[in-house]
């Protein structure tokens, strides 16, 4: 340790105290915390005021955090953070095209096992009926058999049912098993874009930089089995601009199912009006199969 004399001086003495970390990864990471978060204060003459003003804003996001609500997760989205991690981390190191995505604050674990084909509505919920069908492939191109996989997805009012007490417990939530084709099927409704809370501390951030909350409506998945690395997904069946402009910066050419509209009757369920189709073909990637930490409960 030494004296600090200017503020020149601050930067070394820190670092110094990180190369003492004797975990090689830890020693990394906090290496490069401190050169960069030292250099971002150096660059803008962080004020003192601004600094007050920020672990304010920290501790407020701390405060807007609960089971329900995850403030940080919607943060990192906001900032481009969480697609940058995802992208860096699969497709061969960001240098091919990946199916992984992000998770987004709503994931739950535990979700109800639903019979291949079955429906995930769990409570009345109006709008155009959707069929979905995933197919799920490894590396090489072939089926994925007895991979545990989540579906869930916003209503079309543009709510998770964590968010809204109208809905059951679980709606538009569902867990499957891919059969020896690697496919699940589901039955839900048309999800719609939808805007991110905007009564936070994300939400002040998106009105001083006059960004638009929304998401484009999308279908999350999660799939894992030992043997691959868990499969995180968004997939994208929006029909609107917020595809080139989501305030998540999630989308890539990837992720972006096919969805068919029909107007006809459905083949097994006869009249049920306008009904649409989605399918999406997934890639899972050799590797650890663990499960993300929920981000509500």
């Amino acid at each position: 340790m030494t004296i600090i004399k200017s503020e020149r001086d601050v930067t070394p003495a820190v670092q110094a105290v990180m190369a003492q970390t004797d975990d090689p990864r830890l020693r990394e990471i906090m290496t490069s915390l401190i050169t960069h978060l030292h250099g971002f204060v150096r660059d803008v003459r962080l004020s003192e005021s601004e600094f007050q003003a920020a672990t304010k804003i920290l501790n407020t996001m701390g405060q807007q955090s609960n089971d329900k609500h995850n403030e940080f997760v919607l943060m990192a989205g906001s900032l481009g953070v969480s697609s940058l991690v995802c992208l860096l981390n699969n497709g061969d190191g960001g240098a091919t095209e990946t199916t992984q995505s992000l998770l987004g604050p709503f994931w739950r674990m535990n979700q109800p096992l639903t019979e291949n084909g079955g429906s995930i509505l769990r409570s009345d919920t109006p709008g155009p009926r959707l069929y979905g069908l995933f197919r799920f492939h490894d590396q090489d191109g072939r089926p994925v058999e007895g991979l545990e996989v989540d579906i869930w997805h916003a209503s079309p009012v543009g709510l998770y049912e964590n968010q809204d007490e109208s809905q059951a417990d679980y709606n538009l939530r569902g867990k499957f098993i891919t059969d020896a084709e690697g496919i699940v099927r589901f039955k839900s409704v048309k999800p719609i874009g939808y805007p991110i809370p905007t009564d936070t501390t994300v939400g002040q951030l998106l009105k001083a930089q006059d960004r638009h909350p929304y998401r484009p409506a999308h279908v999350h998945v999660l799939a894992h089995k030992q043997g691959f690395k868990t499969l995180i997904n968004q997939t994208y069946v929006d029909e609107t601009d917020y595809l080139t402009s989501d305030v998540q910066f999630g989308v890539t050419e990837a992720l972006i199912g096919k969805l068919e509209r029909h107007d006809g009757p459905h083949p097994e369920e006869g009249d049920i009006g306008e009904w649409y189709t989605l399918e999406h073909t997934l890639f899972m990637e050799p590797g650890e199969s663990r499960l993300p930490i929920p981000p509500i409960k």
